[in-house]
C-alpha cells in the first residue's frame, strides 16, 4: 500500500469513527452507582438518568454495585470498554479519600475520564432525638464527658462522612466510636432506631428524616451554612474553627473514552443542570448543582486525592 492509499485509509477510518461518535448514544447507557440504593449518589444518579433519557433519546439505566467503599463499582467501570456506554457516579470518597486510606484496584486519576460534577453537598451531623444534645456544642460537651461511650455511624469506611468524623475527632479532641455501614440507608435505619447515637451522612440522603423529625441535625460540615437548612449551623461556627468538608458527586467514564463522547455527555449534563426545575429539586434535596468542564473536574479529582493523603498522614486513619 503506497503512502496515498494509507492516508486515504486513515481518513476513511477517522470519518467512520466521527460518524459513530456523532450518533452517540445509539444504545442504552449504564450509570454505575458504587453504593447501595437510597444514598445521595443513588438519588443524584437517578435524577440525572431520567433527564438524560429524555434529552438524549436513549435509556440511561442506573445500576447499583456497592462494596469496598465504592471501589467495586468504580473498578468495574475502569475496566469497561471506553465507548461511553458505561459510566460511574464517582464521589469524593470513591475518587479521592479511599485511594488515600487504602490501596485501590484503580487509579482515580489515570483510569478515568472526567465528565462533570453533578452536584456538591455538605455532610451533616445528626443525632437520635433522645440524645441529650440539643445543639452541636452540647454534643461536644457530652462526648468529652463520656470518652469512647458514644457511637457514630457512617455510610462506608473511608467515605466522606467517615472522614468528616475522623477530622472532627482530631480537631475537637473527642473520642467517639465508629460503626461503619454499607450505605446511608442502613445507617439511618439504625440511627432512627436508636442503635447508634450519632450519624455522619451526606445531607440529601438525611434530609427527609431531618424534616420529619426522626433525626436531629446539629451541624453541617461546609464552611458556610447550607441554603436549604439555614437554621443548621456549621461545625466551624459551633466550636471547631477551621473545620470544613464538602462532598461532590460527578460522572466519569473509563480512560480512553473518545473526546467527542465526553463532550457530548458534558453538554447534555450541563444543560440539564441549568434547568430551573432540576436546580430547585437538587437544592431541596440538599445538593448544589455542578456543571464544571471536564478538564476542571479532572483537576478537582487530582487535588482531592492529594488533600486526603495529607489528612490521612496527620490522623493515621486506616481502613481495612
Amino acid at each position: 500500500m503506497n503512502i496515498f492509499a494509507r492516508c486515504f485509509a486513515a481518513i476513511a477510518l477517522a470519518l467512520i469513527a466521527n460518524s459513530a461518535f456523532a450518533q452517540y448514544p445509539s444504545k442504552p447507557v449504564r450509570i454505575i452507582v458504587p453504593y447501595p440504593p437510597g444514598g445521595t449518589s443513588d438519588i443524584l444518579a437517578r435524577l440525572s438518568a431520567a433527564r438524560l433519557t429524555e434529552s438524549m433519546g436513549q435509556p440511561f439505566l442506573v445500576e447499583n454495585r456497592p462494596g469496598a467503599s465504592g471501589t467495586i463499582g468504580s473498578q468495574a467501570v475502569a475496566k469497561s470498554a471506553p465507548d461511553g456506554y458505561t459510566l460511574v457516579l464517582g464521589t469524593i470518597s470513591s475518587h479521592g479519600i479511599v485511594s488515600a486510606v487504602s490501596t485501590t484496584p484503580y487509579d482515580p486519576v489515570k483510569d478515568f475520564a472526567a465528565i462533570t460534577v453533578i452536584g456538591s453537598t455538605p455532610n451533616v451531623i445528626t443525632v437520635h432525638p433522645d440524645l441529650p444534645a440539643k445543639n452541636f456544642g452540647e454534643l461536644l460537651k457530652l462526648a468529652r464527658a463520656k470518652p469512647g461511650k458514644l457511637n457514630f455511624g457512617s455510610t462506608s469506611p473511608g467515605g466522606s462522612p467517615h472522614m468528616s468524623a475522623e477530622l472532627l475527632k482530631m480537631m475537637a479532641g473527642v473520642d467517639i466510636v465508629h460503626v461503619p455501614y454499607k450505605g446511608a440507608g442502613p445507617m439511618l435505619i439504625d440511627l432512627i432506631g436508636g442503635q447508634i447515637q450519632i450519624g455522619f451522612d451526606n445531607l440529601p440522603s438525611s434530609m427527609a428524616h431531618i424534616k420529619s423529625g426522626k433525626v436531629r441535625a446539629l451541624a453541617v460540615t461546609t464552611a458556610k451554612r447550607w441554603p436549604g437548612t439555614p437554621d443548621v449551623p456549621t461545625v466551624a461556627e459551633s466550636g471547631v474553627p477551621g473545620y470544613e468538608v464538602s462532598g461532590w458527586f460527578g460522572l466519569l467514564a473509563p480512560a480512553g473514552t473518545p473526546k467527542p463522547v465526553i463532550d457530548t455527555l458534558y453538554k447534555a449534563v450541563s444543560a440539564m443542570l441549568k434547568q430551573p426545575d432540576v436546580q430547585k429539586q437538587m437544592l431541596e434535596l440538599g445538593a448544589e448543582p455542578g456543571g464544571n468542564a471536564p478538564d476542571a473536574f479532572a483537576k478537582q479529582v487530582a487535588g482531592e486525592v492529594e488533600k486526603w493523603k495529607k489528612v490521612v498522614a496527620a490522623t493515621g486513619v486506616k481502613v481495612e
